[in-house]
């Protein structure tokens, strides 16, 4: 690039980073992002360009494969139903170890390295969640173990972080009402219980897929802007489907508790996060209330 064009880029910024300064953003990471480690550096200095940006992001973080490898690692097989890992007693500690004590502290490590000021909050302290029950594939409910989901979150870690200057980087782990039992709850769903609590200006899932697509098997397909009605249109119509389906639901949830909009981006291409939020075209998916 000359340095015209270098500067051209920073000038279309320009009113994205007006627009955004000291507001909250909740960045969900998962999929192949978590499993590169060239990758998660790369998104983890995309945050913090964020941060010095004058925007305040939140981390919440998946991790499936790694927990998978541990568990297998450990002679436990790795059985899902309906979607959900089944967590049995002696699962869940491998699952918290590996989520928070190998995940969390990693990434929160990658940020200190890139000049931010990050913290480690398990997700224990923000959630209270109830049991799921799992459903198999006849339809039938199935025991899936320890497995939540959210039913309020306690925000004040959260709040005190980003009131210090500091990145909240949270475990999709939660404890279970009345037992206080640790429950492991999916990330996606952990990241829209949050941001319905947290109402941030933006709900953003870095995932592997460029966003939402009218044909899974055409690339050039994307849906760059959807209203919530065009959305569930979408869900009804069978264009949306598979994994996205929850995705797609927990962020309807989001814009209902006053998030102001919700990103589907690919994490596995570099810097997907700047070019969604801080150029005019974007890269991925956004979900909207209304068109403006």
């Amino acid at each position: 690039m000359t340095a015209t064009e270098k500067a051209s880029v920073l000038t279309e910024a320009l009113p994205y980073l007006q627009r955004f300064r000291g507001k909250t953003f909740l960045i969900k990471m998962g999929g192949s992002a978590m499993d590169n480690p060239d990758l998660v550096r790369k998104v983890m200095r995309d945050i913090v360009f964020l941060e010095v940006s004058g925007i305040k992001p939140v981390i919440v973080h998946g991790g499936g494969k790694a927990i998978s490898a541990a568990m297998i690692e450990a002679g436990l097989e790795a059985r899902f139903i309906g979607g959900f890992r089944v967590t049995t007693p002696e699962a869940i500690e491998i699952v918290e170890a590996t989520l928070h004590g190998e995940i969390n502290q990693g990434l929160v490590r990658t940020l200190t390295d890139f000049g931010a000021k990050a913290t480690s909050v398990h997700g224990t302290s923000v959630f209270l969640a109830d049991q799921l029950m799992g459903t198999d594939d006849d339809g039938n409910p199935a025991d899936i173990g320890r497995v939540g989901k959210a039913t309020s979150c306690h925000i004040e870690d959260i709040l005190y972080a980003l009131s210090t200057g500091k990145v909240p980087v949270v475990s999709p782990l939660g404890r279970q009402n009345g037992s206080g039992h640790t429950l492991n709850i999916n990330a996606d769903l952990a990241a829209a219980a949050l941001a319905c609590a947290l109402k941030p200006a933006k709900l953003v899932y870095l995932s592997d897929v460029p966003g939402l697509m009218q044909d899974p098997s055409k690339p050039d397909s994307l849906i760059h802007s959807v209203t919530r009605s065009e959305a569930t249109d979408l869900l009804n119509d069978g264009t949306i489907s598979g994994g996205m389906i929850p995705k797609v639901n927990s962020a309807l949830e989001a814009l209902s508790a006053g998030v102001e909009k919700v990103h589907f981006i690919d994490g596995r291409e570099p810097h997907t996060l700047l070019l969604e939020i801080f150029t005019q075209s974007g890269i991925g998916t956004e979900i909207r209330e209304t068109r403006s």
